[in-house]
């Protein structure tokens, strides 16, 4: 089988395809054919040692797939053989076959598209978690989503719209504010690209205020981080929620007496340790999110596809900020 590995630290140009042994499911385990992976932030960090997690080399990035299950280890129940599945693990996605904990996969839907649903867990599940369990999101409430037409802000526009609030879009380009709408945003707004200096910093909050109005934001959706941070805070509601999701723009220096000011909650979201402590609710709302896309509530948007040998211009891709939505890697 074919992987395409990361033999040293550094960007996509050091990934290598490589011939290996397929692996063997242990106990637990399903051994899975990949169908598609999709790419996150956490595979451009991964691969230049910048990530929490730091596996040995060689490594596969890639941490959502959609697959097709060829073989059971001791002891599984439940999967047979030709279930086609969608499941996440720390890396190794990038790659032909895998071998996953069988209790970590969830079935994929008949006839659902492998594509999309390699699209689905990170990014709506790490929302669905950061909207109702840590954003407590309430209908007739206004989110705001900061890089609304990447991957989790997409997610974010429409899980917004599926909990019955009023959302409003923050991106970086007119083609990403239509991206936004027709994901179902009921605003948006163009901010520019950071840094910011103290002048621009000010003009930023501004526009931030004017597009959530008078009454602030309850929930601030920030998987940007950044410059973009306390501009954003400062149009928060009065005791509202903004949820910390990521920092490709850099980590943000918050200066605390904004919270006090707005009696609000700096909220972390880590879906991954949500899931170690409380896999059933993490698996209600997966099941949640199933229905929402088979009847049409949610759907992955697909930037665009790339063959396993070019997986690197796919991490290319989402690190120079040119997706709009999820760029998948294929295997067939």
């Amino acid at each position: 089988m074919k992987a395409l590995y990361s033999t040293a630290p550094g960007g996509p140009d050091t990934l290598e395809l490589t011939e290996m042994e397929a692996p063997q499911p242990g106990k637990g385990e399903l051994a899975v054919r990949v169908l598609a992976c999709a790419i996150n932030y956490p595979d451009v960090l991964i691969i230049e040692d910048k990530y929490q997690l730091r596996p040995p080399r060689p490594f596969a990035p890639g941490a959502e797939f959609a697959g097709e299950v060829i073989g059971l280890g001791e002891g599984v129940e439940g999967w047979a053989v030709g279930d086609r599945l969608i499941a996440v693990r720390a890396f190794g996605g990038l790659a032909e076959q895998v071998t996953i904990d069988a209790g970590s996969a969830f079935l994929l839907p008949a006839g659902a598209d492998p594509v999309e649903g390699s699209a689905l867990l990170m990014t709506y599940a790490t929302t669905i978690h950061a909207l109702k369990d840590r954003g407590e999101l309430r209908e007739g409430q206004t989110l705001l989503v900061l890089g609304a037409a990447g991957g989790v802000g997409l997610a974010a526009i429409q899980i917004g719209k599926a909990m019955g609030a009023r959302v409003i879009a923050a991106v970086s380009s007119e083609d990403k504010a239509e991206a936004a709408k027709a994901a179902g945003a009921d605003e948006t707004m163009i901010y520019g690209r950071a840094p910011f200096d103290k002048d621009a910093s000010k003009a930023l909050a501004a526009s931030f205020k004017e597009a959530v109005g008078p009454g602030g934001a309850d929930v601030i959706y920030d998987p940007v981080g950044g410059d973009y941070c306390e501009p954003a805070l400062r149009s928060i509601a009065w005791e509202g929620r903004y949820l910390v999701i990521g920092f490709p723009a850099g980590i943000p220096k918050l200066p605390l007496n904004l919270t006090l000011l707005k009696s609000c909650d700096v909220r972390g979201v880590f879906w991954g340790g949500f899931v170690a402590r409380d896999p059933q609710t993490n698996a209600a709302h997966v099941r949640q999110l199933l229905d929402w896309w088979q009847d049409g509530t949610i759907t992955p948007h697909i930037d665009c596809t790339f063959p396993l040998e070019q997986g690197g211009e796919a991490i290319r891709r989402l690190a120079e900020r040119k997706a709009v939505g999820k760029v998948v890697v294929t295997m067939a």
